[in-house]
């Protein structure tokens, strides 16, 4: 797909600039996972995998420049993916971090068109849909949030993705 040293057009699009371009994508790929349940072992075989393959993929511990906040360039670059792979584990909706990123790629996804490729890591698709289990347990205690991250879940868990506890060798 994208080499890695420049940014990549959308396919289909001319590259001269103009106020009506849709927009250029940064990254193909943007990893939103929680990382004390997948980072050393599923995403970071993903990751390994996209980019053998030359899909020039976002994940945090690998892009964010050092010295840099993390909020503000987390958001920029899901901005700039034109995918958004989901990796959806046991922890995700506990942390706000994950589901202030959730939320983003879905406005993404509705103001964009960006595409959304859940992965559902040992949970079953439709309690994070449902937010049920310990998808409905898990949320913290920011009052203020918690139906902008509920609307985002259905929206994303409702999206086909794969389910890793029905796949062989996960």
């Amino acid at each position: 797909m994208a080499s890695k040293s420049s940014p990549k057009p959308t396919p289909g699009y001319p590259s001269s600039s103009s106020s009506a371009q849709p927009p250029r994508w940064t990254y193909d790929v943007f990893l939103s996972f929680r990382g004390e349940d997948t980072r050393k072992s599923f995403v970071d075989h993903l990751y390994t995998a996209l980019q053998q393959k030359g899909i020039y993929t976002f994940k945090d511990d690998e892009r964010l420049e050092k010295g840099k906040a993390i909020s503000p360039e987390l958001l920029k670059a899901i901005e700039n993916a034109r995918f958004a792979v989901i990796v959806f584990s046991t922890n995700y909706a506990s942390s706000p971090w994950c589901l202030d990123e959730l939320v983003k790629i879905v406005e993404c996804k509705n103001s964009m068109g960006q595409t959304i490729l859940p992965v559902f890591y040992d949970v079953e698709p439709s309690n994070v849909r449902r937010q049920e289990g310990l998808f409905g347990e898990g949320f913290p205690k920011q009052e203020d949030k918690v139906l902008k991250w509920k609307k985002a879940l259905t929206e994303a868990g409702s999206i086909s993705g794969w389910d890793l506890r029905n796949t062989a060798n996960g």
